[in-house]
């Protein structure tokens, strides 16, 4: 292992910061919009074009919010969505720092749209312990199409199989495997040390 990848949601970001539940959980409450209708006419409609880069975040939210909540601006539904999804794994960022304290680049490769993508690194300062990110929206496919592990492959500028990559979606555990990378899949109670002994196997 050369390189290290690592996934955000699910991985190294769990839901809100002081509860680790969905952001979604109060958003009704808090925002006076149902999920299950914000899913139904954005995420289901529009989140594809938006998390590979061929449709821009907030325009399209607004247009959407302008039918289904015309009181609520996209800019309020963003700002609530980041801040309410931002719960760091500090245990497991502690330990990649360890090991990249060592030499071991590393990189964060994830399904995430222009804005989020710029948030994680700059605000929630990721880029302290990664030396970048690979994203959907950056390469124009997301996880697991084999293009999303070929443009990492390629910008990062070494083989395959010297990469190494923890996710906690199977199919995207299987996709880098079948592009020959080493990959672990993550599950609650998952640890660095427990991937490493997968990686060198």
């Amino acid at each position: 292992m050369k390189v290290l990848m690592v996934d955000v949601d699910g991985v190294l970001v769990h839901g809100r910061p002081d509860d680790g539940l969905h952001y979604c959980t109060y958003l009704e409450r808090d925002l006076g919009l149902r999920l299950d209708v914000l899913q139904e006419e954005f995420f289901k409609t529009h989140w594809s074009d938006v998390v590979t880069g061929r449709d821009d975040l907030e325009p399209r939210l607004a247009s959407v919010l302008e039918k289904i909540a015309p009181g609520l601006s996209a800019a309020t539904l963003i700002d609530y969505w980041f801040a309410n999804d931002s719960g760091l794994n500090r245990t497991l960022l502690a330990d990649l720092a360890a090991l990249r304290a060592k030499g071991i680049p590393m990189y964060l490769a994830t399904n995430q749209e222009h804005r989020r993508a710029a948030y994680l690194m700059e605000t929630l300062e990721l880029s302290s312990y990664f030396d970048g990110i690979f994203y959907s929206a950056m390469l124009g496919y997301q996880k697991p199409a084999p293009e999303f592990f070929r443009l990492a492959t390629e910008r990062v500028g070494i083989a395959p199989d010297e990469i190494a990559f923890i996710d906690d979606y199977p199919a995207n555990i299987e996709a880098a495997r079948q592009f020959g990378w080493k990959a672990m899949h993550w599950a609650p109670g998952s640890r660095l040390e427990d991937a490493l002994a997968v990686f060198s196997q």
